[in-house]
């Protein structure tokens, strides 16, 4: 997994008046916790870009006024309205101590029902991983090649490497929906075999007439 490097600064006083301020320099306040003690810390949030924005889990490695420290994000909190990033929460991680990580999930392959004019719905972005840090995806591949209509990809049918996910083994991760023109014409074609059943039916039923009239 990639590691991405993040300089902070200790913070001197925790009150919101000073956060607030930080925020509107640009920063942003943060915390280090998992260690022998907790890390009050702020930095450039442009610092954030690649470790937030992006489509892969990564480790971070923490500069705080030159002590470092090797952690992940565990939780970062947005404002509602701007969604500029309010506070980071990191953990500091141990080489050999078990974490928890939401990985994200990227679809390979392509599902014969998606060519068929189906839509792809991706309903689980990201699975909840344990792992030693060193075998730490930083992504799950998830094989849709085989997924037909009125089935979905679950939880149970990825592979895992050397870690293991926590979701439930029966959660869908993919569905392939039909569209409402692919449907309608598929209800339509069903209208239509079964008033030809119904009407062969009827055929079936007046020829047994006739043949009861004429004996």
């Amino acid at each position: 997994m990639k590691t991405i490097e993040i300089i902070g600064y200790k913070r001197a006083n925790l009150g919101k008046s000073e956060a607030k301020k930080l925020r509107s320099e640009a920063n942003v306040p943060c915390v280090l916790y998992g260690g022998d003690k907790q890390v009050h810390f702020h930095a450039p949030m442009i610092l954030f870009r690649e470790l937030i924005y992006t489509q892969d889990a990564h480790f971070v490695s923490l500069n705080i006024e030159g002590e470092e420290y090797q952690a992940i994000i565990q939780d970062v909190q947005f404002h509602p309205v701007s969604e500029i990033i309010l506070h980071a929460d990191f953990l500091q991680l141990f080489p050999g101590k078990k974490i928890k990580m939401d990985v994200p999930v990227k679809l390979i392959g392509k599902s014969p029902a998606v060519m068929e004019g189906g839509v792809l719905i991706h309903k689980r972005r990201k699975l909840t991983v344990l792992s030693l840090p060193k075998n730490m995806p930083s992504h799950i591949d998830c094989d849709i090649s085989e997924l037909v209509f009125h089935h979905s990809v679950k939880v149970k049918d990825v592979t895992p490497g050397d870690y293991e996910i926590l979701d439930t083994k029966i959660a869908s991760i993919a569905v392939v929906e039909i569209p409402r023109a692919l449907k309608a014409a598929e209800d339509e074609e069903a209208e239509g075999e079964e008033g030809a059943t119904e009407g062969e039916e009827g055929a079936t039923e007046s020829e047994e007439g006739a043949d009861k009239a004429a004996e």
